[in-house]
């Protein structure tokens, strides 16, 4: 099967920024997969992680994707079905092509998605297979009170009922005892949390866990 993606010549690079502080990724190229449930900060955490690497990182949000639908959007929060679900694994499917190109062509990406731990096939090892195994996952999981919290300052179809959130949540504290980095980001800012996030990576690129 030919290669799915392709080397695109790129500009030279400008000069490098200052070195991260010791204990980073610095920059290394890498595919990140960030899971939580609704609420947890994930893109905004992702965004700004991206943001502040000292090399060129790209930031793929599923629900962005999922909602270039515009005519015919299959909104869950209708109602699950057949064409919420097809339109879920298009855009993971999409996430992962993204992704494998901006890593084809040495830029790093993170991903943000609420993967849950009871769904492997569909979850997890999807995401290792549209990205490849090199994909680092980790968690971030804050108390319930705060998802709560931050899930009710949302709007539109991104809103959640508080019974779907406490379901969600509930759902993720599967991932304890799995091996993937957990960070509870109940009390920290984002800023806080990129960085436990980045640390995160680091460990995990210098002594890979198994999962």
């Amino acid at each position: 099967m030919p290669e799915a993606t392709g080397h695109i010549p790129l500009p030279p690079a400008a000069p490098a920024p200052p070195a991260p502080p010791a204990g980073g990724t610095g920059g290394a190229v890498l595919a990140v997969l960030l899971i939580g449930p609704a609420g947890a900060g994930k893109t905004t955490v992702a965004r700004h992680w991206a943001q502040t690497r000292p090399v060129p990182t790209a930031h793929i949000s599923l629900d962005d994707v999922r909602e270039w639908v515009r005519s015919g959007f299959a909104d869950p929060q209708a109602g699950w079905n057949d064409h919420s679900e097809a339109q879920y694994r298009l855009a993971r499917r999409t996430c992962g092509f993204a992704a494998r190109n901006f890593l084809a062509n040495g830029i790093s990406c993170i991903l943000d998605d609420a993967v849950f731990p009871d769904r492997p096939v569909v979850g997890l090892g999807g995401w290792k297979r549209h990205v490849g195994p090199a994909l680092l996952p980790v968690v971030l999981l804050p108390g319930l009170e705060i998802v709560l919290d931050r899930n009710a300052a949302r709007s539109g179809n991104r809103r959640l009922s508080d019974e779907e959130v406490a379901r969600i949540h509930g759902r993720m504290a599967g991932w304890y005892g799995s091996g993937l980095p957990i960070i509870d980001n109940s009390h920290l800012d984002v800023e806080a949390t990129a960085r436990a996030l980045d640390e995160a990576l680091a460990r995990a690129l210098a002594s890979p866990p198994r999962w």
